[in-house]
């Protein structure tokens, strides 16, 4: 058995929960971090900021399920719960910019979502979001057939791309984490557009 087919079969083993409880465990951090005073001297942004990295990560990492699998490493199990998990932090830092940030000011984030291209983007991420995990149960599948579920799906690439121009939008350096994130997304969506490669013909012994 090769490195591969032992990863996989670890893989299988692990309950798709764990995935969850890992998930949280950032969250967890940052909820600490606010309470004991340790985000700097704006912890608005640096929640805000964490969140929406956070999205963003999980989102990379769901997207990079299918490149991984044409190579041979299966985690198709866990790209839902991957997905589910970039929607939760995208809304939370969505919450956190309506909420903490904004006070709630609808005025001023109307306006926002006028003039400011960044928010603008950040929206359109959010809202592809919606309907992939509104339809990422089993039921969903059923009902809209799995062909029609993967066209929905593919919203997720308008998502990713929204989310890394957000941040490159917001990001006054663009240092090498955010050339790195824009650079991944790019990359997913590319290769997404790739048709897969042909298995090569087996020769006769």
């Amino acid at each position: 058995m090769g490195l591969m087919d032992r990863v996989n079969a670890f893989a299988r083993r692990v309950p798709t929960w764990v995935v969850y409880g890992l998930g949280v465990v950032p969250l967890a951090f940052l909820v600490w971090g606010a309470v004991a005073g340790d985000l700097g001297v704006d912890p608005v942004k640096a929640i805000e900021k964490r969140l929406g990295l956070l999205g963003l990560q999980f989102l990379l990492a769901s997207l990079a399920i299918t490149p991984l699998r044409r190579v041979g490493l299966n985690l198709i199990r866990f790209r839902r719960a991957l997905g589910l998990l970039a929607f939760g932090y995208v809304s939370l830092h969505l919450v956190a910019w309506v909420w903490l940030d904004m006070g709630l000011r609808w005025s001023e984030m109307a306006a926002d979502l006028v003039k400011r291209p960044y928010v603008i983007l950040g929206m359109i991420g959010f809202v592809a979001l919606v309907p992939l995990a509104a339809t990422s149960t089993n039921y969903a599948i059923r009902r809209m057939g799995p062909v029609g579920w993967r066209r929905l799906h593919r919203l997720a690439y308008l998502a990713v791309l929204a989310g890394a121009l957000h941040l490159v939008l917001l990001s006054k350096v663009w240092t090498a984490q955010v050339l790195v994130y824009a650079g991944l997304a790019v990359l997913l969506v590319a290769l997404r557009l790739l048709p897969p490669l042909a298995p090569r013909p087996r020769t006769a012994a």
